[in-house]
């Protein structure tokens, strides 16, 4: 028995994805990436259809995967989040099949961004991630994630690719070549769109224990 941050995640609207396939070759590719920019306990890996999962020693490794994983897919691919800390057990002798407090948090996070999204609007702001634990830490941890999920969704596609990069540790002179616009035009971007917020607020909760 261990205690873990858990993360159970899915694809949007992935029964209507016409292509399924190249849909599951791009996840596996994000999951495999994600994999190696952090230290999973469990690495992240698809469980069932678009469903998938991993998990970390810290609450704050799992929270920054998320964000990677989001945005490694965004924006031709959308996916939603349940994270929770708890114990969970191995029920299998690899490990593989596991059960616990753990993965029934991540599980109660996923079916409440669901709800979330149920009671948007079309034409409002959704929240995509939602965290669970019965703790003081937790209920800050979730309504820092779903303000995080409402600054991204003001993103069009050039910010989404622009803050994927600063977080990859690119310079905004470097993402201004890639994106063939002005130094200038990024910085704007980058204060206007909140995307240093979004860094910052990032690199917080990522030191969480």
């Amino acid at each position: 028995m261990s205690t873990v941050a858990t993360l159970i995640g899915d694809v949007v609207g992935s029964r209507t994805t016409p292509d399924r396939h190249a849909l599951h070759d791009a996840l596996e590719t994000a999951l495999e990436t994600v994999n190696t920019m952090t230290s999973p306990v469990q690495p992240l890996r698809i469980t069932v259809g678009d469903e998938f999962q991993g998990a970390w020693t810290r609450r704050g490794e799992a929270v920054h995967a998320a964000l990677l994983l989001r945005l490694a897919l965004l924006p031709a691919v959308d996916t939603r989040y349940g994270l929770g800390f708890g114990e969970v057990t191995a029920l299998s002798d690899d490990g593989a099949v596991q059960d616990g407090p753990g993965w029934w948090l991540a599980r109660e996070a996923i079916t409440r961004a669901k709800d979330d999204e149920e009671r948007t609007r079309a034409d409002g702001r959704v929240v995509r991630t939602r965290w669970c634990e019965d703790s003081p830490t937790g209920l800050a941890i979730d309504a820092a994630v779903r303000h995080r999920d409402l600054l991204i969704a003001a993103l069009d596609d050039r910010s989404v690719r622009l803050l994927r990069g600063l977080l990859a540790g690119r310079t905004q002179r470097q993402l201004a070549a890639d994106e063939d616009i002005s130094a200038a035009a990024v910085s704007k971007r980058v204060h206007v769109d909140a995307l240093d917020q979004l860094i910052r607020l990032d690199a917080d909760l990522e030191v969480l224990p």
